[in-house]
């Protein structure tokens, strides 16, 4: 009976060692997968960020807008109803900031001029 204890207490002790060794080589590969991810998640924001970078960025340039919308007002000139393809139902001249900053700026005198968008 002593030789099958021990043959007993030798298997909850090989069980107990294999279920920390499989514990171990588990979190082992989580955290390499983890460490490849993040690497692949640093690679993907650095692209990212050099496309972003690359496009112009167009400020609002408020006193260019006004002293060009002064001017026209001034020639009592008529805006023109907008041409581009950028413009949806829902935008304010501030969305077509992102394309273009002549038809931001062709907007605004056409909001100041009618009081309405397109």
């Amino acid at each position: 009976m002593n030789s099958s204890h021990v043959s007993l207490s030798n298997r909850l002790v090989l069980h107990q060692f294999l279920a920390i060794f499989i514990a171990i080589c588990a979190f082992n590969t989580n955290a390499q997968q983890t460490k490849s991810e993040k690497n692949e998640l640093a690679r993907m924001q650095a692209q990212l960020n050099a496309e972003v970078m690359s496009r112009p960025f167009l400020a609002e340039k408020p006193e260019e807008v006004d002293a060009y919308i002064k001017s026209m007002l001034e020639k009592n000139i008529k805006p023109e109803e907008y041409k581009g393809t950028y413009w949806r139902n829902g935008y304010t001249c501030r969305d077509l900031l992102r394309y273009n900053w002549t038809q931001y700026r062709n907007c605004r005198y056409y909001y100041r001029y009618h009081g309405r968008y397109y």
